[in-house]
């Protein structure tokens, strides 16, 4: 991000966006105060807070990050909530009353005394938000807020987020994706431009003027733009640039009256999340798991990835998926996954291994023994088609969400896994990445591998579905 020049009012409520990649999530940190660090880079030009440097005025902002598990500090929910107000010195007895109403605030119905580890990804999310709003900041900093919550979730918490900045005063600033959630519940559109195009402003003004005045450049800036469906144009397969092997249409997974769960620290026994779950995987078709936050989707995608024992029931590799191995993938080794079973986490960042974006797509094929001219086959074309070329010597961890849900998409796929299940493929993706990941979905399915995708993407749900290449299983209500 650079040459930005920007003045926001106290009171405002703004909708942040932007191509991936654009510098939202780095614009947040700096009015945050986070940023300054030899490790973020180079800082030119200034970032003030009532006219105060922003590392100065740390305490008037309350930022969401866009993974929620970084934001956990405790290991009880009621803890990691009052945690923020104990840091900003807010007097005790002020403080569990400011927890008890972020709780009901942002529809977090879980007691307080609750594992924080125990939380599914929508419901870290919301007590993320929690933790901000119980410390009742002047600026409240959101970056994609509702990216992991259901349809129900996601208008409980915008609701509840704009009801506390009007009753507040506070200034609003949200990142989106969603755009449609949130252009009728702020006063102002600010677009950033990409680096290619020179950074800065692209459009900046109301919402409704913003979208009808620019809304062919925000298209063309892959910015999401109400009313506007992306459209996903396929192109025809190329057997030298598939990403993984054709496989006729068979079933490679099974699961029948599965119940599934994890185990609390210190607890002994799992605790049963979802339960009598009944699927079938068949290669070249697409298994869309949807559902309520907390209603066990990733604890099931996990288990069925062999990386998490059931809780009661089984899930059983066909021969075809097995090939000699036992029929438990729970029992087979890390290196025995890698061409079978891919999983792509719900957080990006619980997967990043390696130093830079190359070498973080070459770990799994040097892992199965291939050869470099082998590795760079697989590698090469991924860069290009996940538009990660220009980030290959970058570290991972300094990339933005939706850079970094592409690299770990494109490193599952370097393996070129039989069965591949994605968490949440499409979150902080903006319109051209979306219809990149998508595209590309929809061409490995059509190689013949069997998708499983976890997702709230309701759009997602319907572009993989809709010509009869999958099914929709949907989990049970929220917990």
């Amino acid at each position: 991000m650079a040459g930005l020049d920007l003045d926001i009012a106290p009171g405002e409520r703004v909708l942040l966006l932007g191509a991936s990649g654009s510098g939202k999530s780095t614009l947040l940190r700096g009015i945050a105060g986070v940023l300054g660090g030899d490790e973020d880079g180079e800082q030119s030009g200034s970032l003030l807070i009532d006219a105060q440097p922003a590392s100065v005025a740390r305490g008037r902002s309350g930022l969401v990050l866009q993974d929620p598990d970084s934001q956990i500090v405790l290991a009880r929910v009621g803890d990691d909530i009052a945690f923020g107000c104990e840091n900003l010195a807010v007097p005790a007895d002020q403080i569990w009353p400011r927890v008890d109403q972020a709780l009901t605030a942002v529809g977090l119905d879980v007691d307080k005394d609750r594992s924080t580890a125990a939380l599914s990804g929508g419901q870290k999310q919301r007590l993320a938000l929690a933790g901000a709003l119980a410390m009742q900041p002047g600026i409240l900093l959101l970056d994609e807020p509702t990216a992991n919550l259901d349809p129900a979730g996601v208008v409980e918490v915008r609701d509840s987020v704009v009801r506390a900045a009007e009753e507040s005063g506070a200034t609003l600033i949200v990142v989106e994706h969603r755009v449609d959630v949130w252009a009728e519940h702020v006063d102002r559109v600010i677009v950033l431009a990409s680096a290619d195009d020179g950074g800065g402003l692209l459009a900046d003004g109301p919402p409704a003027d913003v979208f009808r005045a620019h809304r062919d450049a925000l298209s063309d800036a892959d910015v999401w733009v109400p009313g506007v469906k992306p459209e996903l144009v396929r192109r025809a397969r190329d057997n030298q640039d598939e990403a993984v092997t054709t496989s006729s249409p068979e079933a490679l997974l099974r699961a029948d009256r599965l119940s599934v769960g994890r185990r609390p620290f210190g607890e002994k026994h799992a605790v049963s999340a979802a339960e009598d779950v009944a699927v079938e995987v068949t290669g070249g078709r697409v298994l869309a798991i949807v559902g309520a936050n907390g209603s066990g989707k990733s604890t099931l995608a996990l288990t069925l990835a062999g990386l998490l024992a059931p809780v009661s029931g089984a899930v059983e590799a066909t021969d075809a998926l097995a090939m000699g191995l036992g029929h438990d993938p729970i029992r087979w080794r890390s290196s025995q996954l890698l061409t079978r079973l891919g999983m792509v986490f719900q957080s990006p960042d619980h997967q990043l291994l390696a130093r830079t974006v190359r070498e973080e797509l070459e770990v799994g094929p040097r892992a199965v023994g291939l050869t470099p001219e082998q590795i760079s086959e697989r590698v090469e074309p991924l860069l290009d088609g996940l538009r990660l070329r220009r980030l290959a010597k970058v570290n991972p961890f300094t990339l933005s969400g939706g850079e970094k849900r592409r690299l770990t998409v494109a490193a599952a796929l370097a393996t070129r896994p039989r069965v591949l299940i994605l968490d949440e493929p499409t979150f902080g993706q903006d319109a051209r990445t979306w219809r990149e990941l998508t595209t590309l979905m929809l061409d490995v399915r059509d190689a013949g591998t069997a998708l499983i995708v976890i997702t709230h993407d309701e759009e997602l749900v319907r572009a993989l579905t809709s010509d009869d290449g999958g099914t929709i299983f949907r989990m049970g209500e929220r917990r």
